[in-house]
């Protein structure tokens, strides 16, 4: 059976009987792919059996409480093969924390962090996606309203960063004109396995313009910087656009992390 809705993280349609679904939550598609938390599913075998269809963000603060709270919010996407580390980088990002044994997502969750970049509180929100075919339909439905977007890939995996190029095909059909966009070669402490090396990932970059950076979600290797180059990309070229100047920086000009790195891990 194709199961369309989107399951919670370790949450999988459940085999037997069909599930049945209150009448009372019922909604339209058009809200589901709108994020809209809709449908309450229970087995009737067990009715404290319950998921969720779209993770939907915390309702916004009221404007003179998000004032002080934050300057701006920027939403950033991650996408790639399942199993490069989309979902280890962003904990580690939101929560400074690694678990090796993280399961595949499926569907697609989400994180928060608040960052200060050029004198500005900039709260990112932060999607993690499914990497599998089954969840495409779902998780491009995501791509819109994204400001940046990540594409990942597994050094130690050569298809996965063969599999870039049908990335960022989709973010040509998907995504809003102009996103910013970030190469991330991820598990570079693994490098007695890599497959996969910095000069091919470094020349992919140039020709689609974007920053690569090499990181480790294990290590914390290069993972603030990742992050924190993209929002201070957004921030930059939204005040460029009101100016009407698009440069950008150059990577040089990234503060570097508080946290001490020792592997070597390349940013480009």
């Amino acid at each position: 059976m194709d199961w369309p809705l989107h399951w919670r993280r370790g949450v999988e349609p459940p085999a037997g009987p069909p599930l049945f679904f209150p009448e009372a939550w019922a909604e339209r598609e058009e809200n589901f792919l709108a994020g809209t938390l809709a449908v309450s599913a229970c087995q009737p075998s067990d009715p404290a059996y319950q998921c969720r269809l779209f993770p939907t963000p915390p309702p916004e603060p009221p404007v003179s409480a998000m004032a002080k709270a934050y300057d701006h919010l920027f939403k950033l996407l991650l996408i790639g093969d399942s199993g490069v580390g989309k979902t280890c980088l962003i904990i580690r990002f939101a929560e400074d924390n690694f678990n090796s044994t993280y399961i595949s997502t499926i569907g697609i969750d989400f994180k928060i962090r608040t960052v200060e970049i050029e004198g500005k509180r900039i709260k990112l929100q932060v999607w993690d996606t499914a990497g599998q075919e089954r969840f495409k339909t779902i998780t491009t439905a995501y791509y819109r309203g994204a400001m940046g977007i990540i594409l990942v890939y597994d050094i130690t995996d050569e298809k996965s960063f063969e599999n870039i190029q049908n990335w960022m095909k989709s973010i040509k059909e998907n995504a809003s004109a102009g996103v910013e966009r970030l190469l991330l070669g991820n598990k570079c402490d693994m490098e007695a396995k890599r497959k996969v090396q910095k000069e091919q990932a470094d020349k992919l970059a140039r020709e689609h313009g974007i920053r690569f950076f090499e990181t480790s979600a294990k290590s914390s290797m290069n993972v603030d910087e990742a992050f924190n180059s993209l929002a201070r990309d957004i921030l930059l070229k939204s005040g460029s656009r009101r100016l009407g100047n698009n440069s950008k920086p150059s990577s040089t000009d990234l503060q570097p992390s508080d946290k001490k790195n020792t592997s070597k891990c390349s940013l480009g």
